[in-house]
């Protein structure tokens, strides 16, 4: 098999400005990033630090593979207000257009909001309806922007937190194509890895790859958690995954930025060497 290229998310600093860890992340042996939109990182809104960001990854053969939407709980696609709604959507937007002048391939987006739990039947549908609704509008505005649209897999405790509703909204949305990420350590804790897996594989064009010991979303470096990742590459390969694995890892309390640089060489050299053993 051919090697999967293998980035990471800037998100492990999300507390730091981007402008801080930039360097240090190529210098550290990386050429491709999904840069985070945490405020304090990169404030997206901000159209001088957008551009500022690009040119300084152009300037470091930094490849931009993906940007994150930004997501919480009042971010809401689907909601009942169509105010609410509407703002959702512009705030996505206004995401969506810096990625595309930073130079991103790719904008990956939770497809609902952070909220636990599913409401009854005819609120969930009508929620769903406005979040195809309003996906085909912010699938319309990246065609336009040339940035694609990437659905991201969601924590199973979630609304639309199941693949079958994702599924459902990547068949609603007709304005562009649109592909899907599948989050490792998301379908672990569903208890569907390979289920995901299967169902998103003619859509997958990205992977959130991180691991986790099966209780909580703790975002480890692969090969420090309980994921089986030589059956996870096996199924990758077997459905003919072709695109980027992005490690996206959370850091400890207080750890420096090379510290943090090191754990993800480390998982990158784990998975790399996994690769050359399939091929």
């Amino acid at each position: 098999m051919n090697p999967w290229p293998i980035g990471l998310s800037t998100g492990c600093f999300y507390q730091r400005s981007i402008f801080d860890v930039l360097h240090a992340i190529r210098d550290g042996g990386f050429d491709a990033v999904e840069v985070c939109s945490f405020p304090k990182h990169l404030d997206y809104h901000n159209k001088d630090d957008v551009a500022r960001a690009g040119d300084l990854m152009r300037s470091l053969g930094l490849r931009p593979v993906s940007f994150h939407a930004p997501f919480a709980d009042a971010i809401d696609i689907t909601a009942p207000d169509p105010a609410a709604r509407a703002a959702a959507v512009r705030e996505l937007i206004t995401a969506c257009t810096a990625a595309s002048v930073m130079g991103v391939e790719k904008i990956v987006l939770h497809p609902g909001p952070e909220r636990s739990g599913r409401p009854p039947e005819h609120e969930f549908l009508e929620r769903m309806r406005h979040a195809a609704e309003s996906l085909n509008t912010v699938a319309g505005a990246c065609c336009t922007l040339g940035v694609e649209l990437v659905l991201e897999n969601m924590l199973p405790h979630l609304l639309f937190g199941h693949t079958n509703d994702m599924m459902y909204l990547l068949g609603s949305i007709h304005a562009c194509t649109v592909s899907a990420c599948l989050d490792t350590g998301h379908a672990y804790l569903g208890r569907e890895l390979g289920q995901v897996i299967h169902q998103l594989s003619g859509h997958l064009r990205l992977v959130h790859a991180n691991d986790n010991r099966g209780d909580r979303d703790e975002h480890l470096p692969p090969g420090e958690g309980h994921i089986d990742w030589p059956w996870v590459f096996r199924e990758l390969q077997r459905y003919h995954f072709s695109g980027t694995l992005i490690l996206e890892l959370s850091s400890r309390p207080d750890e420096s930025v090379p510290d943090m640089l090191g754990r993800a060489r480390h998982s990158r050299d784990f998975l790399l060497d996994l690769m050359k053993r399939m091929a």
